[in-house]
């Protein structure tokens, strides 16, 4: 079965405000078996936009990566991201032949 990801890019404005949503995030995750690839590191735009920050997480599969996102915990801190952040998310399905 393929996993699923999260692939998001963000801009953060406000540090501070955005610590508590940093805070919140790994209990989330690991309730639905997801673990960062990627947390921000060294990165070189190539081709198109950026953003400052880059985070991958992988989830156990695709269904389980939408599950978290959709959880009450993580749509709660949304609420808490958004006043000091831009983001962009996506939910992908991995790739799963050889």
């Amino acid at each position: 079965m393929a996993k699923g990801y999260w692939i998001g890019r963000v801009d953060v404005h406000n540090e501070d405000g955005y610590k508590p949503y940093m805070a919140a995030n790994p209990a989330i995750f690991q309730k639905f078996g997801g673990k960062f690839i990627v947390r921000g590191g060294k990165f070189a735009t190539v081709e198109g936009q950026s953003r400052s920050r880059n985070v991958v997480i992988e989830f156990p599969d695709y269904e389980t990566a939408l599950a978290c996102y959709n959880s009450p915990e993580y749509q709660a801190n949304i609420k808490v991201r958004q006043p000091h952040s831009i983001a962009d998310l996506i939910i992908i399905e991995g790739h799963d032949s050889p």
